[in-house]
């Protein structure tokens, strides 16, 4: 998949060029039909589908204090977007003057950097532009203007509801995977890079990695069994989600530390994305770390049979 990082390198693909444009957050089922549209009437035409999308959430730029826990990575959200079969994507920086530019400049950039522009994809709720005045509405208006049509996508429902990544963030604050895995049509994967800890665990005979998980959406804080994945391999283990209060008592922050089985390298540096199988206990202080340590040999004996 080309990567480009600015609406200019447009103008280095083949057109006729069909956008899906949107956040595209968990890249769940109702980002890749919009997608998969995208894609199959850059075929359809003989064109280049290229999905559209910031760098981070524009709430983090327009109204900070309420940016949505994210369910993807960058990166995962690249990857998932790659397996769809997209050969392109514009990954644009969102910034203060991005999110300072009116919807009518912003799609005249669009339509002239493009060679041509035949579509653009968008979710029915979409908007764009200054203050987020754009919408479907104002691009169809555009689109009459400019010369390209709108494909839009209503939104997809599961339980007489509509898919959104609200709904599924909802869902994993919860810790109600089956809800969440449905609308992402796959398991949630919590994704993190490894960042060096204080290796305590280590020291018990139970080593973790311990996962930056800033600004992402997490389940339910205990102990959990889990698979584990890098980019090549697949690990069991255990995962706990918390404040570890038995070693930590004054912390104020959850952390995600995980255990992989019979595994004893330095994944410091390494992106793992972890799916969980199953709740096993809530987080709880234990008098000492001989308490502490017992039980989380039974928690990995219970894991080992689950995973």
């Amino acid at each position: 998949m080309k990567i480009l990082r600015s609406i200019d390198e447009l103008s280095s693909l083949n057109g006729p060029l069909v956008l899906a444009a949107g956040t595209f957050d968990g890249v769940h089922l109702g980002h890749q039909a919009l997608i998969l549209r995208a894609i199959h009437e850059s075929l359809r035409v003989n064109g280049t589908a290229v999905v559209m999308t910031f760098d981070r959430h524009p709430a983090s730029i327009v109204r900070p204090e309420s940016t949505p826990k994210l369910l993807t990575t960058n990166e995962s959200k690249l990857a998932f977007m790659e397996r769809l079969g997209a050969p392109a994507l514009l990954l644009l920086e969102f910034d203060k003057n991005m999110a300072s530019m009116p919807a009518e400049d912003f799609i005249r950039n669009l339509s002239n950097a493009s060679k041509p522009l035949h579509m653009i994809c968008v979710g029915s709720q979409w908007s764009f532009g200054q203050g987020g005045a754009g919408n479907i509405t104002l691009l169809k208006t555009l689109g009459q203007g400019f010369g390209f049509s709108v494909g839009g996508i209503e939104p997809i429902e599961i339980a007489g509801a509509p898919i959104s990544s609200t709904r599924i963030r909802n869902a994993v604050a919860c810790g109600n995977f089956p809800e969440a895995n449905e609308c992402l049509g796959r398991s949630f994967l919590l994704s993190g890079r490894v960042v060096t800890g204080k290796g305590l665990g280590a020291t018990i005979g139970f080593p973790t990695a311990n996962l930056d998980v800033v600004g992402m959406q997490l389940p339910p804080d205990g102990v959990y069994a889990v698979k584990i994945r890098d980019k090549a391999r697949l690990y069991s283990g255990v995962a706990n989600i918390g404040m570890r209060p038995t070693v930590n008592a004054a912390s104020v922050t959850r952390t995600v530390e995980v255990h992989l089985f019979d595994f004893s390298e330095n994944l410091v540096g390494t992106q793992l994305s972890v799916e969980f199988i199953r709740f096993m206990r809530g987080e709880q202080k234990f008098p000492d770390l001989s308490a502490l340590t017992a039980q989380i040999a039974l928690d990995c004996e219970s894991a080992r049979s689950l995973t």
